[in-house]
């Protein structure tokens, strides 16, 4: 349930994102997908808590957009570790191509239900 979260938040921050797909003729747009896990702790022979890592892409023709200030925001708001791993130009796109590294273990959720 905690990656529903994640997608939820995102799509507050940026209407066109998607999960695991990017769209050939819509930008800007946010692409998130969860790859794996990443450092969950077990004991008493359970999982205690556990770690999704994963990547996030947003794709853009705008220099200085802010939407990824409110990306940041958003992986800072529901309590993910996380790092830009990347900023580059596509020249044959002609989009700048941001990507984020981030886990998330416990998913920060409002009393409301609002991220």
């Amino acid at each position: 349930s905690k990656l529903q979260y994640v997608g939820k938040a995102f799509s507050q921050a940026v209407p066109a994102s998607y999960h695991y797909f990017r769209p050939q003729d819509r930008f800007p747009c946010l692409v998130w997908q969860e790859d794996g896990e990443d450092g969950s702790f077990h004991a008493n022979n359970h999982k205690e808590e556990q770690a999704i890592h994963g990547t996030t892409d947003y794709f853009t023709q705008t220099e200085w957009d802010p939407a990824v200030d409110l990306i940041q925001a958003t992986l800072e708001n529901i309590g993910a570790a996380w790092t830009l791993n990347s900023v580059q130009y596509e020249e044959e796109t002609r989009l700048i191509h941001y990507e984020w590294d981030w886990t998330v273990i416990d998913v920060e959720e409002e009393e409301d239900g609002e991220i």
